[in-house]
């Protein structure tokens, strides 16, 4: 079936004004990490005693999941965006409070919320809603000097890093504030206010190094490796080396068999015993294709808050990738964070799919209405 401009539908409109290499590389990603999950899920089943393609089958309804969210999400106008991000961060604030008190402490973290048998991970879906928020304020602060969006901005931004820092989730603090400092600097303040901001920022991680034992433990650990356990880190730089450039081949590799996080965490340490060094690049390249596409394609196409929301939602994605891929090849502390799309994680998954469905949505091609010519007798002046 063919669609044509001709014709007048909600889904022939979505089809002509979507980024559609945007949405195909986002398609090879989700591909991807599902030929992934094939290839090294099904030994960790065996191994916990559960039915061979368990961890495969819940990686693919995720994923179908994710990706009705995503495909549902970018019909939105950009208005309909916000709305969602309004509702969603005031939704996940919520639970993120009731995580603090009732939440379930894995590793010394309250991270997860049970829901109708389910667990689910609030802070996912805070962090796409925080960035398109944070974008709105940001653009409105220039469209409106005599609103207070700036203060405003800040107290999202605490509210949203101290919920974090309370569970405590520090790699998600980190994110969070590196995406915000971009949208900071994006929207054109002053560059003294965003080098204050980087100097809080150390400064916050200074405080979470002294006032937390695990991140001061991971870190010490990092930085030197004596002071304690570093096998999962030490293992998933030797399975690069052990890969070389073209893998071990698929279902050849061993690292899946002895680390415990190796479909989530250190998914990409995998992809590298058994896929290649090459097979890491591509996927990198992946990830970075998807920034480099909307900032220079959509990022400066005139609509403040929809170019500033779409480059922080896709800084928001790559950073994610690139945070978890340094973990793997020993470059920072280990962090908990997923690979977008690759990585097993109901959670992740679902909230990663809301990202991207919102990009595609605010970068849509949209005609500009101060370049929309009106009718001569629109545009006579009034008697």
């Amino acid at each position: 079936m063919r669609l044509s401009r001709a014709e007048r539908s909600l889904l022939v409109d979505w089809w002509f004004t979507v980024d559609r290499a945007l949405l195909a590389t986002v398609f090879v990603i989700i591909g991807a990490g599902l030929l992934l999950s094939v290839a090294t899920s099904p030994s960790i089943a065996i191994k916990r005693g559960l039915p061979t393609f368990y961890f495969v089958e819940r990686h693919a309804a995720f994923a179908l999941a994710s990706v009705i969210i995503l495909l549902t999400v970018s019909f939105l106008s950009p208005a309909g965006v916000r709305r969602l991000a309004l509702v969603t961060l005031i939704a996940a604030f919520m639970l993120m409070v009731m995580v603090l008190t009732l939440g379930a402490e894995i590793n010394g973290a309250r991270r997860w919320v049970h829901l109708g048998g389910y667990s689910l991970q609030p802070s996912e879906f805070a962090k796409p809603a925080f960035v398109v928020l944070s974008a709105w304020l940001l653009a409105e602060g220039e469209r409106r000097p005599d609103m207070p969006t700036m203060t405003m901005a800040v107290a999202l931004y605490l509210t949203c890093a101290v919920l974090l820092l309370l569970e405590p989730d520090v790699g998600q603090v980190l994110l969070v504030s590196l995406a915000w400092s971009a949208l900071f600097l994006l929207a054109g303040r002053p560059l003294s206010w965003f080098f204050a901001l980087l100097a809080g920022l150390l400064a916050l991680l200074l405080g979470a190094y002294l006032s937390l034992g695990y991140v001061r433990w991971r870190v010490d650990r990092f930085l030197n490796p004596g002071v304690g356990d570093t096998f999962q880190a030490d293992r998933a730089l030797q399975s690069f080396i052990e890969g070389g450039f073209f893998g071990k081949g698929p279902g050849e590799g061993t690292i899946k068999a002895v680390l415990p996080d190796a479909r989530t965490d250190f998914i990409y340490a995998v992809i590298g015993e058994e896929y290649g060094v090459l097979a890491c690049l591509v996927l990198l390249a992946l990830f970075v294709l998807v920034v480099v596409r909307v900032f220079a394609r959509h990022v400066r196409r005139g609509d403040g808050f929809a170019s500033l929301a779409s480059a922080g939602l896709a800084l928001l994605f790559v950073l994610q990738a690139i945070i978890n891929m340094a973990v793997n090849v020993g470059l920072v502390p280990a962090k908990g964070m997923t690979l977008p799309f690759v990585s097993t994680g109901g959670s992740s998954m679902l909230a990663i799919g809301l990202t991207i469905g919102m990009l595609l949505a605010l970068t849509r091609q949209r005609p500009d209405p101060a370049r929309v010519k009106k009718p001569k007798f629109l545009s006579r002046p009034s008697v």
